[in-house]
This record gives structure tokens, sequence and C-alpha cells, in this order.
């Protein structure tokens, strides 16, 4: 709801929808589509705005064409004025953003001292959403100082936001670094902070929403320091737990606004599986090929598109293969056809593409998920989808940015070979008709609790009695005061080292123990930062390591100092780590009913080691060479959910033992694989390990699927608790893959794998 002209122009062009409908007639006779699915037109609910609207706001909304408002808008207004902290969950390009700008902009035009900050997760949400506040703050002119504030703010300009700046919009990695340890310079902030805004609540999830709250505990007892007790507003897209989400969060309670009042256009979904190459051995056409194929169909037929890659390397790739179907050269041109946006673009190069796309000079953009979010970026007719996101909230975000005001649109989701990928397209009703993931997160775990704990020493003195996210934390405070960085006087912990820890913790991971990538080609630069997690898989040496689509050779990997050098290289291949996974029972905390207790939840130790790598072909995946490898184990204490199967019974199978081993490592890949179906995570965020200990051995064959992450982040429980669907699901997965022995697509290569996986899955239905 920005410019009244532009929407109109675009609610027009919109209304000719015939080089869709021509293409989606074609589309539906292909054998790849698996489904497709009608979402009809859905007409807007408008109602009056509020009676309490100062007049000014009215007259601002008339401005911009606006006379009615979404019912979900004026709800939330009407919430929001009430004192309540609000959470709104409505759909992509449903007008949320009026949702929190109403209430803001009424509080500081009835009370001019009155403060609000505005949170975004990434800067370029942060940007977009700046030229519209500030356009409001010049229509009201009441003088109301709108700034951002992040790594890029000049040093000269940051005391005129500090101390004139009504809205600050900012993110929450600034607010860790910048704002909270700095807090007695932002006084007249946080004496008149009103209003908190959290926007795309449903990012917060994971390490990142596990950092994030403790961020709000540390907020929480600054406001509280300078008397004020501001609410907090919230939109998101559509999960599963949207209170849940926003109290866990943000330690308040919340109302809900889920009734979405915007109207919406029809819209067209297909779910495309590549066809099979290979039946015997399961090998399907590369999905980025046909992800291309069909976005550059749109386009040769002057559709407007969104193409969604699910890394920065398939980003570039696509990128280049269209151009190469419009034979355009490098991407330099505003004419461009199409471009990339993705993380590592310079920021003037992004807003440039923004106006391109919302001007209509630019008719096709390859994304990362960096376009998922609520960027404006004007009216796309098609969306395609290179690979499952991942979550059916992610899906339905990414879905959702086709046809974002009105008309005809339509989205295709092209599947990979991956289980997850396969799951979704040869089941479409799963996505269709499940309600979207719930956001999880644990701001209790330990190595995150430690961290805030010496940043809120920091920032203030500790009562003896003082708790913290309701927590009683005396013992890690005299725990951190044996390591000297408290002392105890006067009834308070006090803040004794010469540290600024805020600098050393990273809210995007557990450990800020980050590895440095230093480019040795020519004048040595650093290239990036890849976290220590990461490091021994990504770039051990002789490891290709990928940046911004050019390959590297790790020549030397430097642990002590925490730095890889890396030189620029020309390769056909890629290169995938090796890892040996020990995993170690400390705790069960929870197993099920049955008489073996084959499912169980509790602690475990990880003991990780990488001990090769193989080298993988571009494009067709093919093993051509390895390499051994004798890098430091890496371990943790964190959750777990594991999987026993009757040793008696797994000997007792018809298979020889290798045979068996390997349908117990296949089933474990379908499984760590479909989990993340069923969690909103991302696949990285879980480990998988297998057990046998041995033919003679007395311990039953196991599966662990565990938190990737040191003390857990609240995976695995709920993993436990809907362990019964998650197998279902692989059963039927591993059942409907048209390979004969496995594949990538179901449980892997190795011989008998599918027979001896789906032999152990029966065999477990009948304990």
């Amino acid at each position: 709801m920005r410019s009244n002209t532009r929407l109109a122009l675009q609610d027009a062009a919109l209304q000719k929808p015939t080089a869709v409908t021509e293409f989606l007639t074609e589309l539906k006779k292909s054998d790849s589509v698996s489904r497709c699915h009608f979402i009809p037109s859905r007409e807007a609910r408008l109602v009056d705005p509020p009676a309490g609207l100062e007049l000014v706001l009215r007259e601002a909304l008339a401005d911009r064409g606006i006379r009615q408002l979404y019912s979900h808008q004026a709800a939330a207004f009407e919430l929001a004025g009430g004192g309540q902290n609000v959470a709104v969950v409505t759909a992509t390009a449903s007008g949320k953003t009026l949702c929190y700008n109403l209430p803001v902009l009424q509080r500081i035009v009835q009370n001019p001292d009155a403060r609000a900050l505005y949170l975004y997760p990434t800067k370029a949400l942060t940007y977009d959403q700046l030229d519209d506040l500030m356009q409001w703050a010049d229509r009201l002119d009441r003088g109301i100082g709108v700034f951002s504030y992040d790594g890029d703010t000049p040093q000269d300009a940051r005391m005129a936001v500090r101390t004139r700046g009504h809205i600050v919009l900012s993110n929450p990695d600034m607010l860790h670094k910048g704002v909270l340890p700095h807090h007695t310079k932002w006084a007249r902030l946080f004496e008149n902070l009103q209003f908190i805004v959290v926007d795309e609540l449903h990012a917060y999830r994971g390490v990142f929403g596990s950092h994030v709250a403790n961020v709000f505990r540390r907020l929480a007892r600054i406001c509280a320091f300078y008397n004020s007790r501001p609410q907090f507003i919230c939109t998101s897209a559509t999960i599963a737990n949207p209170q849940e989400l926003a109290e866990r969060l943000t330690g308040q309670p919340f109302s809900v606004v889920a009734d979405n009042g915007a109207g919406e256009g029809e819209k067209h979904i297909f779910f495309y599986n590549p066809p099979v190459v290979n039946r015997q051995l399961g090998v399907r056409r590369s999905y980025v090929h046909e992800a291309k194929h069909v976005a550059a169909a749109f386009l040769k037929r002057n559709i407007p598109t969104i193409v969604f890659a699910n890394s920065r390397l398939v980003t570039e790739i696509l990128v280049r293969h269209l151009k190469d179907a419009f034979e355009q050269g490098p991407v330099s041109s505003s004419n461009d056809v199409v471009v990339g946006y993705r993380g590592g673009y310079l920021p003037a190069e992004r807003r440039q593409i923004e106006r391109g796309l919302r001007e209509g000079r630019i008719r096709g953009v390859v994304s990362t998920n960096a376009l998922e979010l609520g960027i404006d970026i004007g009216s796309l007719d098609a969306a395609v989808l290179a690979g499952y996101p991942g979550t059916i909230a992610s899906t339905w975000q990414r879905i959702g940015r086709a046809g974002r005001r009105s008309g005809m649109s339509v989205a295709v989701l092209v599947a990979s070979s991956t289980p997850l990928d396969q799951y979704i397209v040869t089941h479409p009703e799963y996505f269709l008709e499940q309600p979207p993931e719930r956001g999880l997160i644990n701001p209790d775990n330990i190595h995150i609790l430690i961290s805030h704990l010496q940043c809120a020493a920091f920032e203030l003195p500790f009562g003896v009695d003082e708790t913290f996210g309701g927590h009683n934390v005396s013992e890690i405070l005299e725990f951190l005061s044996g390591r000297g960085f408290l002392h105890l006087a006067g009834g308070r912990w006090h803040w004794t080292s010469d540290s600024y820890p805020a600098d050393s913790i990273s809210l995007r991971s557990i450990s800020s123990d980050n590895f440095v990538v230093v480019e040795t080609t020519g004048e040595p630069r650093i290239i990036g930062e890849v976290d220590y997690g990461s490091a021994f898989s990504t770039l051990h040496e002789k490891a290709i390591y990928l940046h911004q689509g050019q390959q590297y050779y790790v020549h030397q990997l430097d642990i002590p100092g925490r730095r890889a050098y890396v030189r620029e290289v020309d390769s056909d291949y890629f290169t995938d780590a090796i890892t040996s996974t020990k995993v170690q029972i400390l705790e069960r905390m929870e197993a099920s009913p049955d008489a073996q207790q084959l499912h169980n939840y509790g602690e475990v130790h990880v003991a990780d080691q990488v001990v090769g790598f193989k080298k993988i072909k571009f494009f067709t995946n093919e093993n051509v060479g390895s390499g051994d490898l004798n890098l430091p184990v890496q371990e943790m204490h964190t959750t777990a959910y594991w999987l026993k199967a009757s040793r008696t019974v797994f000997e007792s199978l018809p298979f020889s033992p290798a045979e068996r081993l390997n349908g117990l490592y296949g089933l474990a890949y379908a499984l760590a694989h479909l989990a993340c179906v069923f969690l909103m995570c991302d696949r990285r965020d879980l480990g998988s390990a297998v057990d046998v200990a041995g033919e003679d051995s007395a311990i039953h064959p196991t599966i662990f699927i565990y938190d990737n992450f040191p003390g857990g982040i609240g995976l695995s429980r709920p993993l436990y608790e809907v362990r019964a669907q998650v197998l279902e699901a692989a059963g039927s997965l591993i059942r409907s893959c048209g390979c004969e022995e496995g594949c990538p697509s179901c449980v892997g290569p190795a011989p008998k794998a599918k027979q001896a996986a789906l032999a152990i899955l029966d065999a477990l239905d009948h304990v």
C-alpha cells in the first residue's frame, strides 16, 4: 500500500493473463507434473478506519488512495491501542506493515515524546521500510524523526539517531552489539520507548531465535531500568504456533490477529518432478536444468518471474543459464531480462535491482531466500522454486511472491532428488493439507544463556536475587565470577573484565569462533568466514571452497590461527567431506511405553571427525576421486531422539550383515531428511548417526537423530513426539520411489539398502 498510481498500473497489467493461461495449458500436459492445485481468488474484506484514528492519519491514508482498511489491519490497531501485545499472522502481501505503522504513528502524533524501535531480521528489509516511513513522516509534518541504525550508519550520524529518532529501524544484531551495551547513550529512546516492532517473526527460530530471545531479556532489564514498559507488535507469515513463538521470544503475553482480510488473485500451483533418466539407479534429470527450462518458458512469454534457489551457487548457475537463454552479457544494464539477487551483493546493487523490479524494467530475478521476506519488488506473475525450501511456511512465502496484489499467478515447485523433495512432490497433499510447521526456539540453551548473561552483566549489575527470563541464574553468575568476569559487591554482581562480551557473540550461531578464509591468488585478502562447526568439512586441505560462484582450492588450514588459505581454480568438481560420528547416550529422559523401549529421547555426547573427502563432478554427481584426512575430533553435549532395532529381529532379516547395515544407514538417511518436514528446521540443524556395535554385541542397532548444536535447540523432543508420522512418511517415500535397490531420492545408493530399510521398518511395526 505505497503508491496508489503504481498499484493501479500493476493491477491493470495483471488483468491480461493470456500468456499465463496459454502456458498453464501446456504445463498441465507434462508427464513431469504430479499435481496441479488451484486456489480461487478472494475478495478483500474492507472496513472503515477506526473511529479513534487521528484525522491527520486518515488524510495521509487518503492521499495514498486508502479510504478503508483490511479487517485485520483495523483489528490490530484496536488491540494495540488498548495496550495489548499483538501478533499479526497473515499471508504475504496482505498489508501487515500498516498493522504496526498506524498504531505507532498514532501514539507519536498524540505524544511527541513517544519512541518506537523497529527490528527486521535483515538489513534489506530495514532499507525497504525506511523509505516508506520517511514518506509518512514527511506527509504528517510533525517533525517525526525516522532513522535506520546499523553497521553502515556513519559515526557522525549516530548521535542524531540517538537524540532525534522517534522511530529507529534496526536489526537484532545491532541491538545486541551496538545499542544495549551503550544504553546510556540511548537514554532518550529507552525512557520513552512505547513500541517494539518485530517484523517477520517466523524468521526467529532455531539458534537465531534462541539468541534473540535472550537479547529481548536483556532489553527488558534495560527498559525496566529506565522505567519504560513498551508494547510489542509482531508480524509473521503463517506458522503453526505464532502466539507460542511470540511469547517465548519476548517473554510477554500476546493477542493474535490471524483472520486475513486482504484480497488475493487466483493462483495455480504445480508440483514438478524432473523425468527419470535411469530407472534402475533412480537418477532424474537435474532439477536446476528443469527449473531453468520452466523459468525461461515464462520469461520468453514476457511473464514477470521470480526464481528461488536454495544456495548461492545454484542462484549463480541459474542466472548464467537464463542469461545464455536470452543471449545476454554480464549483469550491467538496467534493462537486463534476468538478474541475480542474494547475500554478497553490495547494498547499492541490491537497491538497484529492487527498483528495477518495482518499475518493471527487470522481468526476471533469481534469488536465494533473500527475497523470501517482505521486500517490496512490485508485482510478478510467476514463481519457480528450484528445490523445496525445507519448510511448508517458507514454501508458501515464496509462492506468495507471485501475484502479490491481484490477478492470476502461477507457482511451480521443481523437486530435487533429495528424499525431502521427493516426499513433497509425490505427496503434494501433505504440503497442501498440513498446517505450517512450528517455530521452535530454546532460549535456555546453556551455551547461549551464559553468553547473554555476560552481556547483561556488562550492561547493568545483577542483583543477587535477580532472575533472567524468569530463571534463577545465581549458579551461572557464581561460575562467571570464578572465571574472573564478575565480582560480588554490595549485594550486586558487577562486570570486572576488560573484555566487551557482545563483540564475541554471533546471534547466527552457537559459537563465534569462526575461521577466516584468505585468498592468496594475488595479494592476500579475506573473502569470507566459516563457523567453527562447518570449517573442518568445508575448509579441509584439498577441499574446493565455493564463494560467489567462484571455486577456490584450499591449500592450507591453520587450525590454531583459525585461518584457511585458498587460491582461485577452475574445477569441474566439488568436494564432499566424509565424517565419522560416534554417539554415546548420557541420559535417557523419556522412552516409549513398549516393552523394549525402542523410541527414546535424552542427552547424548557426539564425537565427529572428518576422515576423508570425495570429489563429486558438477551436474553429473559422479564420484571422480577421494582422499584421506585426519582432523581433530569435534565433541559436543546435545539432545537426541534415538530408535533401537531389536538385535534379535535385526539379525533374523533375510539379508547379509553388510546389507542389513546398508538398510540401517539408508533408513537413517531417509528419517533425517523427512524429520525436517515435521520440524520447522533446516537439514543442517539435525545430525544423524548409526551404531551397530558389532554382531556379537548385546547392544541393539540404533539410529540417532540429534540437535546439531551444543546443548540442543529444542528439536529432538518434538521429533520424539511425532516419531510415528516420520516413520510412516519414510515408509511411504521408500515404497513409492521408482528405483530398484535404492537411490539418493530415498535411502541412498548402497546395494539392497531399499529392501533392507523397508524390512527394518516392517519389523518395527510388528514389535
